[in-house]
């Protein structure tokens, strides 16, 4: 029952996320606007991500065994995404900063152009992430061809001792580093808001959409150590109560946050938010409460 519950809830998350990568193509202002192009990307590689955990949970559910390369591929696959995200989140954190700060700049500083090649620094980053995994991989474990005997998870193909350190070391840095840009933007736009001239409305909307994003930050920290988390658990509940703490981590960790971006935005953003509606319910009339 809980884990019909919990594909039901991240399939409707999926949804929400398909969606709004629907909506991002439809107008020409998204295709177009620094915002909404970074919008794409985060939303793009959290439905990826979702699609990952959803395949490697429904498979797990269903006792279906992998070989070791099916699942060290969809496993690289997950891991790109998990970088890809937060540091898009940085980088929107930035594009919200200058956006408040130096208004007359933002233009010239988010171009199309430039945003394109800060999308590509962010997949670049990330590959070369998955590259260092993959020469570790060969170098520190010996993997076969054999079907796993296990289900299929990050801990049954990155099981040698280095990879414990190298995902502490990594991580921890990386959302370090994120999160002081994100707090460090927070700050810069709270101190602008005070200001006479500055537009209070625009202030106010870019702090409430910082904070959110280092919510997701912290979400998104979070679930890379589920794992650990669950293991922590097992030790003092049954396994009963061990599958419905699994399957309530799974939804509020891995796939939650992933789907953060579309209602952050695509609830609060006035440009988006009508024809993001429209789109949702497939043209019919929506809740009056939403178009609000």
């Amino acid at each position: 029952m809980f884990g019909m519950l919990s594909m039901g809830s991240s399939c409707s998350l999926l949804y929400i996320n398909s969606v709004l990568l629907f909506t991002l193509r439809r107008k020409q202002v998204f295709c177009e606007t620094s915002r909404y192009i970074l919008l794409y990307n985060l939303l793009f590689a959290d439905t990826a991500h979702m699609v990952a955990n959803l395949l490697l949970y429904l498979m797990a559910s269903l006792r279906i065994k992998m070989t070791y390369y099916m699942c060290g591929t969809i496993m690289l696959f997950s891991i790109v995404t998990v970088t890809i995200s937060p540091l898009t989140l940085a980088v929107m954190s930035l594009e919200r900063y200058v956006a408040v700060c130096f208004p007359l700049r933002h233009a010239t500083f988010f171009t199309t152009r430039s945003t394109g090649t800060a999308i590509a620094l962010v997949w670049t980053f990330s590959f070369i992430h998955i590259l260092i995994r993959l020469f570790m991989l060969y170098f520190f474990t010996k993997i076969s061809l054999k079907q796993m005997d296990s289900f299929c998870s990050k801990e049954a193909i990155f099981f040698a001792p280095v990879f414990k350190d190298f995902e502490e070391a990594y991580a921890s840095t990386l959302f370090l580093l994120i999160g002081v840009t994100i707090i460090a933007s927070y700050i810069g736009v709270a101190l602008v808001a005070r200001s006479v001239s500055t537009d209070k409305a625009s202030a106010r909307k870019a702090l409430q959409t910082l904070l959110l994003h280092l919510i997701q930050l912290i979400l998104i920290f979070t679930s890379t150590y589920m794992s650990t988390i669950i293991t922590a658990i097992a030790r003092t509940v049954g396994r009963l109560a061990l599958m419905r703490i699994y399957n309530v981590c799974f939804v509020c960790l891995n796939i939650l946050p992933r789907c953060l971006s579309a209602l952050i935005y695509g609830l609060r953003d006035q440009t988006l938010r009508s024809v993001f509606m429209q789109n949702l319910c497939c043209h019919w009339r929506c809740p009056v409460f939403l178009n609000k």
